[in-house]
């Protein structure tokens, strides 16, 4: 089957574009490289530079499906720049589901995420929470989430949001892992850490990521739906900066900057209710000191 990747130069979309090539499909990724790189596009994949922004109805001819990956995906960054975040995020999606209506493709899975619960009062948080973003990333993924649901029912394009955990793993290129590793290379009797090491998250190694989206594409049957994708388990920031270090063999003085909170937008605490998607037979596979251990050892043997 032909599928398109957009952002299938960036961290989650060029791992699916390496699944989908290894089960036989003929991939054509779509990335403008603005934050991923040529160097992890698979050789067999056919590669286009061109910003979702523009028109791709011409690329989308003849394909079934496009798995939209591409798109702004720092949510400190988006405190920062709100503006791009909402360009490149909610705009590009748009212009992706216009070129999708003219080139009539009829399936498109789009990665949302589990910041667009804002401070959900209810642990582990369920598919139906009211979503209350306080992050622009969270809120440009909703905004994301409304229009594929709308043109689903509009123009018949089956559509799916996994809304998704903090993912990790080989070829990410920021986040608190990224950060972490980054302040250990420079001192390695010193770690500070953004907040006060409290907060709360659900983690989820790379692999498990496209499981889940392949999963869900291959079984999902109806119109439009969306599915939480994390781990059972949370870990707190400090549990986290600990496994980091053993990883790398330190063990530095931890410093906090004192909020409770590590950035605009962050969330304190953070563990959705993946039953949904566990009934499709979706389950991680990757724990996370494992996990941790493989993207560690990816951070040494590349020149990040």
């Amino acid at each position: 089957m032909r599928v398109i990747v957009s952002g299938g130069a960036g961290f989650i979309g060029s791992h699916l574009v390496d699944r989908l090539i290894d089960e036989g499909h003929e991939v054509v990724v779509i990335d403008n490289l603005s934050a991923g790189k040529k160097e992890y596009v698979n050789k067999k994949a056919h590669f286009v530079k061109k910003d979702i922004r523009t028109d791709i109805s011409e690329e989308l001819k003849g394909v079934e499906t496009i798995f939209h990956i591409a798109a702004d995906p720092d949510v400190r960054v988006s405190a920062i720049n709100p503006k791009n975040s909402f360009d490149v995020n909610v705009a590009g999606t748009f212009s992706v589901l216009e070129a999708c209506r003219k080139a009539d493709v009829k399936r498109l899975i789009f990665p949302s995420t589990s910041t667009i619960y804002g401070e959900a009062k209810v642990i582990p948080t369920p598919e139906t929470y009211p979503c209350a973003p306080i992050s622009n990333y969270g809120a440009s993924k909703l905004a994301c989430e409304a229009y594929i649901s709308s043109y689903a029912a509009s123009y018949g394009i089956k559509g799916t949001s996994l809304r998704l955990a903090n993912i990790f793993g080989e070829r990410s290129t920021h986040g608190v892992m990224f950060d972490f590793y980054h302040k250990l290379k420079k001192n390695p009797n010193s770690l500070e850490i953004l907040g006060d090491g409290k907060q709360d998250k659900s983690y989820l190694h790379i692999s498990d990521c496209v499981d889940a989206f392949l999963t869900t594409w291959k079984i999902q049957k109806i119109q439009y739906d969306v599915f939480n994708v994390g781990s059972r388990e949370k870990h707190k920031v400090d549990e986290l900066a600990t496994t980091m270090c053993k990883a790398m063999g330190l063990s530095p003085k931890f410093t906090y900057t004192g909020a409770s909170r590590g950035w605009v937008g962050d969330m304190r605490l953070m563990l959705m209710d993946t039953r949904k998607i566990e009934g499709l037979g979706w389950k991680p596979k990757v724990g996370f000191e494992e996990g941790v251990n493989k993207y560690v050892s990816w951070l040494q043997s590349e020149k990040n």
